[in-house]
């Protein structure tokens, strides 16, 4: 950097003591000057022998100590940038070491025990976690049950259009059936295929003599279809309260019986006590109260019935003929809504009579009184469908025959009447 200095020592070969003087004249600022040459020298050449013979005796050991103090910085400067790329390597590796260590304080921390309170909030986390898993479960079955219902629905609609059965097909209405009404008739109507199923099923077990145990799921299993039945007639009830009460939906042989939309209780009572033979004076006890209070029932809905239709009678024929009596058809729509209500209590009046029967009567005892309503009801269907089948060559002699005696009984007088004049 300064070549000037080596230059012109290295020219003046003879007089020492000249140059030495130059030196020392030149004062601390060319020392100065000097040894920071030196030293710049010394950090690109420190073994040149050219600057060993251009500098002074009395330089020696002044640049001696400088190079000294300047190898001590270098060594400083190189310990400084190890233990720099050190502590840099040591910090990698303890962020690499950080997720173990933070695994290890976690594993560490669960060993720890854990207090009430969240011990409290896990298991309720838990329990929240598994009746959500529940209410999911349900749900899709919610979901799959009613894509076979539907399904179910589909085909009977179209077996129903095949057969020209659906809309109209019972009744003058002419196709005036309600939405609720043909879904209702589309329900019994796989109802009657569950109870033919039951029946059989009751039969088949009273005749394999099978264990109390056994026949107890099949009864439990009437009971709970009979229940069905009751449930579908309460929608039924709110969409169309009279396609319940004229029974269009059972058989004609059937409506010969019906009373609200069903069966009589009491009647039901008295056709099954001849068959549940031998009965204890207790169930013959329990069996006639419930009779009794069954028939009281009914006449107590009979006349509650009979008040409806007067009082509806009576509103619709009250006011002027020719204004067409729009407020009393509002009224009687009003009154038309207590209908529903005792088409209802009456259901709910057979309902608790099977569930009274069923715990009054033994396990095998009531199998035998629910086929026996089983068989009942599945002759009186049979009835009906054979009076729908007969032979229509049959009816019409039969007509004619009836016709003819009716004809021959009326002119026969009036013969006689004229032979005596």
């Amino acid at each position: 950097m300064f070549p000037s200095w080596p230059m012109r020592f290295q020219t003046t070969p003879g007089g020492s003591s000249k140059s030495g003087g130059e030196s020392t004249d030149s004062g601390s600022a060319v020392n100065t000057l000097s040894s920071k040459a030196d030293l710049a020298e010394a950090q690109l050449e420190p073994e040149s022998p050219i600057s060993k013979k251009a500098s002074s005796s009395d330089h020696q050991a002044f640049d001696q100590k400088h190079l000294q103090q300047f190898q001590q910085q270098q060594l400083h400067q190189e310990m400084a940038s190890d233990t720099s790329r050190t502590g840099t390597s040591q910090n990698q590796s303890a962020a690499g070491k950080a997720p173990m260590d933070k695994r290890k304080g976690a594993g560490s921390t669960s060993e720890k025990p854990l207090d009430a309170k969240t011990l409290r909030r896990l298991a309720q986390n838990r329990e929240a976690a598994r009746k959500s898993r529940l209410r999911k479960k349900a749900y899709v079955q919610q979901l799959e049950t009613s894509r076979i219902k539907l399904a179910q629905l589909e085909q009977d609609l179209q077996r129903l259009r095949s057969q020209g059965l659906y809309l109209g097909g019972s009744g003058a209405g002419g196709g005036n059936i309600s939405s609720g009404a043909a879904m209702f008739d589309m329900e019994y109507a796989r109802w009657l295929e569950d109870d033919h199923r039951h029946t059989s099923e009751l039969r088949t077990g009273l005749q394999a003599h099978l264990s109390d145990s056994d026949l107890r799921q099949i009864v439990d299993g009437c009971i709970s279809h009979y229940d069905d039945m009751f449930r579908l007639k309460a929608v039924a009830a709110k969409s169309d309260v009279f396609h319940l009460i004229t029974g269009v939906w059972t058989s004609s042989a059937e409506r010969c019986f019906l009373w609200m939309g069903g069966f009589r209780p009491s009647e039901l009572i008295k056709m099954l006590i001849g068959q549940l033979d031998p009965l204890t004076e207790q169930q013959v006890m329990g069996i006639y109260s419930l009779q009794q209070s069954s028939n009281q029932a009914e006449e107590a809905l009979s006349q509650g019935e009979e008040q409806l239709k007067q009082s509806l009678v009576d509103t619709i024929a009250a006011g002027p003929a020719l204004d067409g009596g729009m407020q009393q058809m509002a009224m009687a729509l009003g009154k038309l809504s207590n209908l529903e209500g005792f088409v209802r209590q009456a259901d709910n009046l057979r309902q608790q009579t099977l569930h009274q029967l069923r715990r009054i009567l033994t396990v095998r005892q009531a199998a035998r009184c629910f086929l026996v309503i089983g068989e009942y009801y599945g002759r009186l269907r049979a009835l009906s469908s054979l009076w729908a089948s007969r032979p229509r060559e049959t009816m019409m002699t039969e007509d004619n025959s009836c016709q003819t005696t009716t004809d021959l009984q009326i002119v026969q007088p009036s013969h006689n009447h004229f032979s005596s004049y």
